[in-house]
């Protein structure tokens, strides 16, 4: 039996990212990643291979940059873990011994067998695996009325890219009041419901999936409550994901009560030499401090980047105290962002909090071909300062605005603070230097707040 210093189970952002920043900080140790697939999917990307990107093969991800940085690759999905004897047992029947193990298993769709016909041929899930998804997309070129189970990022962004095809009826069903809403606040999930509309996707919300309909085995319509029947030839069920963590539980490792690995705040599992990261990994939220479900790749690498330097002896603090869910997503050409909290987790959560806005234009002056406009909206302590969440929308600045809103919340970056730090600007690039939105913002928060302390 061969033995590694550290072996990686999986292969997606999290792994990859783990395996070259232990490599770079460790290049003396060897880790070896196993695989289910040589080649793998860009998470994020996959709705856009549906129309944009042309096909899944514009849209891959792979561990070249693991191997490329003296890694270890093998096409051989782990099946058993024995932390006793630390070793892992593969598909072949081989196994590997291991001084650290590090599972990031990633997540897998969740099946909702609640759903009478979910099984049916046609069903459809999206699964972050080449294969799976290669099949997926030459199925669903031959489909015309296509109904998506789920309007959240992957449900919306999907149905707007298969809209975008001629022939090609799309509906989206969404149980609650609009698309979204569990990342954006009640404005902007009302925004992206709108323009989810705008891009020729018939989205029906406040309705729930009562049957998936079927003829001969294979999907023919959906039953809405309502009592609604839709035509359809295919069905993409997209209601969430769960962490993938079978093996792990069956080695005896803790779950909580999502089902994702009990870690601390180095990745590290009660199990000696054994850590977990990425989406089958525990997170707790950054403002709460209770237990959270957030799968992003944004999320899954930074915490990454922390085990991979940590791996061998704590060499850098971990600087975040819990997951800040950044969000963002362009539908119909209209970009939108949210970080942290809005109005409606802040008032689950019993946070205090006032809402500032501000809008005008990308460009200074707002004449350019290309202009668009932009709106930041910060949610603030009305006590503090703090900026505890924001959102922006319009131009695809509101990525970058985002991660500035972002870090300003990690950092507890007060409005006061904000309106004295100095920002560049381009007449081309941002808005204007006497109104850039995030700052504009803050000053209508200190203006509030004023008013506040006034009564």
């Amino acid at each position: 039996m061969k033995n590694y210093d550290v072996i990686i189970i999986g292969s997606g952002p999290a792994a990859i990212v783990t395996g070259m920043s232990a490599k770079k900080q460790y290049p003396g140790k060897s880790i070896l990643m196993l695989a289910e697939e040589a080649k793998g999917q860009v998470p994020c990307g996959i709705p856009y291979i549906f129309h944009e990107l042309g096909g899944p093969e514009n849209n891959m991800m792979g561990p070249k940059p693991f191997v490329d940085a003296g890694g270890e690759l093998i096409i051989d999905p782990a099946v058993d873990v024995d932390v006793e004897t630390k070793n892992v047992t593969v598909g072949s029947g081989q196994a590997f011994g291991y001084d650290k193990l590090i599972f990031a298993t990633g997540s897998h769709p969740l099946i909702p067998d609640f759903i009478k016909g979910y099984d049916l041929e046609n069903v459809f899930y999206v699964k972050k695996s080449y294969k799976y998804i290669t099949f997926l997309y030459n199925e669903l070129l031959k489909k015309q009325n296509i109904v998506i189970i789920g309007g959240g990022f992957i449900g919306s962004e999907i149905a707007e890219q298969l809209a975008k095809n001629e022939n090609k009826k799309v509906t989206l069903i969404e149980g609650e009041d609009n698309c979204l809403c569990r990342a954006f606040s009640t404005q902007l999930s009302a925004i992206a419901t709108d323009q989810l509309r705008l891009s020729n996707v018939d989205v029906k919300t406040s309705v729930l999936v009562n049957e998936v309909l079927g003829s001969n085995g294979k999907v023919s319509g959906v039953k809405l409550k309502n009592g609604e029947i839709l035509e359809a030839d295919a069905v993409i069920m997209s209601i969430g994901y769960k962490p993938n963590t079978d093996i792990a539980k069956k080695a005896g490792l803790t779950l909580n009560k999502m089902g994702a690995i009990v870690v601390d705040n180095y990745e590290r599992t009660s199990t000696p030499d054994v850590c977990a990261v990425g989406d089958c990994a525990q997170t707790t939220g950054f403002l709460t401090g209770k237990l959270d479900n957030i799968m992003l790749a944004s999320t899954a690498t930074a915490e990454a980047r922390v085990l991979g330097y940590n791996l061998f002896g704590v060499k850098i603090r971990k600087n975040f105290i819990g997951t800040l869910g950044v969000f963002s997503t362009r539908i119909n050409g209209l970009a939108m962002a949210a970080a942290g909290l809005n109005d409606k987790t802040g008032k689950q959560s019993n946070i205090d909090f006032i809402e500032a806005e501000f809008s005008d234009f990308d460009t200074h002056p707002a004449n350019f071909c290309e202009t668009m406009p932009i709106t930041c909206k910060l949610y603030v302590s009305p006590s503090s300062g703090s900026i505890l969440g924001g959102e922006a929308w319009g131009s695809k600045i509101a990525g970058t605005l985002i991660n500035i809103i972002g870090m300003a919340i990690q950092k507890d970056v007060t409005v006061y603070e904000l309106i004295s730090y100095q920002f560049g600007t381009h007449p081309l690039l941002t808005a204007p230097p006497t109104k850039p939105v995030m700052i504009k913002a803050a000053e209508v928060a200190i203006a509030k707040i004023n008013a506040l302390h006034k009564n």
